[in-house]
């Protein structure tokens, strides 16, 4: 949001889109409107009823009418907190329902984008747009533009009654308004400035320690305690600053608003005692009366200033907000074919692919896995076999060729039905702060905890889950830190072997687990292969030998396919990669 600050208050575009927000909400939004028009006519009236008693029951002491007037002054007080209450609720109660639905648009969207903007956006940024931005959009609607309509309506009746009362008391008062109102205008310009700044230091903080806290484990393995925290002191010290600044000018311009207020004061009682003793056209009640309208014409000017600065920042951040709703980063959806099942035919021919323009990492590859076969993908790291994985599951766009899954192109599939048809058993498992049912069956109403259990029983890993306290109910808590990194990876096999998928896809699942995890994988592996089409990336060859067809990839390309026999008696690539894990294996 590197835009140039000006004092306008209004980006009509952004206004226009957060007010279509409110056309659901239509009666609380009139009702917040008609509420502020009737709050600064009663709040108009109590000076002009106050002008009345002062000069008609002060003066004669007519005891009757004052106590009549009294009661008009006590119901009009009693309207005005009633009117003010039903204000503040609706335009607040608008504000949050309209966040609400701007929330959920939001998280919608941004389920919805490619791999690829995630590869490359802050995920501090995107809580930051996703939580703290939409609630300045709610005070966009409560705390400013509502509070400004009732301001100035009331400003605007104020004024009106003041001219119809006494124009020349009138015209005392307005002087200071021009002086004022530039002081408010060159406070909107500066402070707009500053909030700016404020938001983008809050994203910056926001994304250093999600990412800080996430990776705290590295933090301290590589003792960079004192590093981050300095890291921190600076970035927090940013932060800081850009808020000392908003302080700075509020310092200046609220003094400075309450002088002139003062000295508007001064002037009404001044000329007004004058022209009593002069002339005679003036009297008490019409000074007092406008001492108390005064300070309602100032105290609302004074005030606006800041309420436009949340209205402002209410625009910066709806801007913000709209950006990420305008991001158009999702996987093209074209297809129209329901994949209920795959007989599980998967053909690559000729697929380009790159993460970043110029640099591919996929080069041209073509193969194919017969339905039922389990084919391994090997090669040395940075070789494109997760890649392989991505593009299958779609979450990224092909460059050159295409994928075809039971001689159907995987673009004329639906995206959902396509990737319901595939389980990823991924090497970095994510789990989440749940019970181990609920990270296993993901929402899925359809797989009981009967099911799992039997599941887990085939797979032989029912025995470590009633292992734990409340079992199947064990609460993980964040990314599954509860449970070691073979424990989550059996956790994951469960999790890909209940969906029951046309497609089994195991990406280095055994990598970094101990010997006896590994055996039940592989025992579970063996069963869950047997009757479907299964991928198995790995860097330990031992997984791989009962497969099919081996595919050996290098620098993203297919250097040699075969079976495990077949490659190590052409003693070429794959003969040298198994020659050296071996030979370290034994040492």
């Amino acid at each position: 949001m590197d835009k140039k600050v000006t004092g306008k208050a209004f980006d009509a575009k952004i206004f226009m889109r957060l007010l279509r927000f409110a056309k659901k909400y239509r009666i609380q939004f009139i009702l917040g409107v008609f509420s502020a028009i009737f709050l600064s006519l009663v709040a108009a009236a109590r000076p002009v009823v106050l002008q009345y008693i002062i000069n008609l029951y002060f003066k004669n002491k007519d005891v009757a009418g004052l106590l009549k007037f009294s009661l008009v002054m006590l119901v009009l007080l009693m309207g005005e907190v009633f009117l003010q209450f039903i204000f503040i609720y609706k335009v607040n109660w608008l504000g949050q329902h309209i966040i609400k639905d701007i929330r959920v648009q939001l998280q919608k969207h941004m389920l919805q984008f490619k791999m690829a903007y995630f590869d490359n956006s802050s995920v501090g940024k995107l809580v930051t747009r996703l939580v703290s931005d939409t609630e300045t959009i709610a005070q966009f609607f409560g705390q400013g533009l509502f509070m400004i309509i009732s301001d100035l309506l009331k400003m605007l009746v104020v004024s009106i009654v003041m001219l119809w009362m006494n124009w020349k008391l009138a015209l005392i008062a307005f002087i200071i308004l021009p002086i004022l109102i530039y002081a408010t205008k060159l406070f909107q310009i500066a402070i707009k400035s500053a909030f700016q700044d404020v938001r983008k230091q809050v994203a910056n903080l926001n994304g250093f320690v999600q990412e800080r806290v996430t990776g705290m484990k590295i933090v301290q393995l590589f003792n960079r305690e004192k590093i981050e925290y300095q890291n921190f002191i600076k970035i927090n010290d940013k932060h800081k600053k850009a808020h000392i600044r908003t302080v700075w000018y509020y310092s200046i311009f609220f003094p400075i608003a309450e002088i002139l207020s003062s000295i508007a004061v001064g002037l009404l009682v001044w000329y007004g005692s004058l022209d009593i003793v002069n002339s005679g056209l003036t009297n008490a009640g019409q000074i007092i009366a406008f001492i108390m309208m005064a300070q309602m014409l100032f105290r609302p000017l004074r005030q606006i200033a800041d309420k436009f600065n949340t209205l402002q920042m209410g625009m910066v951040v709806g801007d913000r907000v709209f950006e990420v709703l305008d991001t158009q980063s999702q996987i093209t959806k074209k297809g129209t074919i329901e994949a209920t099942s795959f007989k599980g035919v998967i053909s690559f021919k000729n697929v380009c692919f790159s993460y970043v323009k110029g640099e591919q990492v996929l080069k041209g590859i073509s193969f194919d896995v017969n339905a039922g076969e389990t084919v391994a993908i090997v090669g040395a790291t940075g070789a494109g076999k997760s890649t392989i994985i991505n593009l299958v599951n779609r979450f990224y766009e092909l460059e050159e060729g295409e994928i075809c899954i039971d001689n159907q192109n995987i673009e004329n599939y639906t995206l959902s039905s396509l990737r319901k048809q595939i389980a990823v058993v991924l090497q970095d498992v994510f789990l989440f702060s749940d019970s181990i049912y609920n990270n296993i069956v993901l929402g899925n109403q359809n797989i009981t905890l009967d099911v799992v259990k039997s599941a887990a029983k085939e797979i032989g890993i029912h025995e470590f889950i009633m292992s734990l306290p409340n079992n199947y109910h064990y609460n993980v808590k964040e990314r599954g830190v509860m449970l070691s990194s073979g424990q989550r990876q059996l956790i994951a096999f469960l999790r890909a072997y209940v969906s029951n998928p046309s497609v089994l896809i195991l990406d280095e699942a055994t990598s970094s687990i101990d010997s006896y995890s590994e055996q039940l994988i592989q025992k579970a592996t063996d069963k869950i292969t047997q009757h479907q089409t299964s991928i198995i990336i790995a860097h330990r060859l031992t997984t791989v030998k009962k497969a099919d067809k081996i595919i050996v990839m290098d620098k993203g390309k297919i250097v040699e396919q075969g079976t495990h026999v077949a490659l190590l008696n052409k003693n070429g690539y794959y003969k040298n990669l198994y020659d050296m894990q071996f030979t370290s294996e034994v040492l």
